[in-house]
């Protein structure tokens, strides 16, 4: 059995944090009401390389690309033809993403705590210091293979489940992978 099954969630972060530059996995993602019914899920692909950058590809049951280039945050939604940028520090913040792909110092946006074994995994629940990040809190499950789910809670109740698979530590990133050009025809919002 290898050595970090018996490390404590932190330490198992902080190991994620200091050993992985980059990664790329499948998910799939389900998203339950305030009373725990389903009421969206879907799949796709992500990829990072610290500090920074990311692409979050959705490609079911609809497509939406989110790229980080390190210095903006583009989100595109191809049936909209609207694309929405904003600078990579005001969109980053406290996010989900900030704990996979930001830089080691997040516990300047979090504060942790243990959050006991269940369905297999350590998990790690992080806390954002800013009210206005959008969630609750957010949780991170540590399995054989690294960190293999997150779940957040948002301030409207709603609970959103990601589960990672084929997951790869650092990989070679293609730089084109953290490019975003927006398409012609398509509107541009924000900065």
């Amino acid at each position: 059995m290898p050595a970090l099954a018996h490390a404590d969630a932190m330490q198992r972060f902080h190991e994620f944090l200091r050993d992985t530059r980059s990664a790329r996995a499948a998910f799939e993602q389900k998203v339950y009401d305030r009373e725990q019914r389903l009421v969206q899920g879907s799949t796709g692909r992500f990829e990072f390389e610290r500090p920074g950058r990311f692409r979050w590809e959705t490609t079911r049951p609809f497509e939406q690309l989110i790229v980080g280039d390190g210095e903006q945050v583009w989100i595109y939604d191809p049936d909209l033809k609207q694309v929405t940028v904003r600078a990579m520090g005001k969109a980053l913040g406290a996010t989900p993403a900030a704990l996979l792909a930001g830089s080691a110092d997040v516990e300047r946006a979090f504060t942790f705590a243990e959050g006991g074994r269940t369905d297999g995994l350590e998990w790690l629940v992080a806390t954002p210091r800013e009210k206005e990040s959008g969630f609750d809190r957010i949780r991170l499950g540590f399995g054989a293979s690294g960190l293999e789910a997150m779940e957040l809670a948002d301030h409207f109740g709603q609970t959103t489940l990601l589960r990672f698979s084929r997951i790869e530590r650092n990989v070679t990133t293609g730089a084109a992978e953290f490019r975003f050009t927006p398409p012609k025809g398509v509107d541009v919002l924000g900065e």
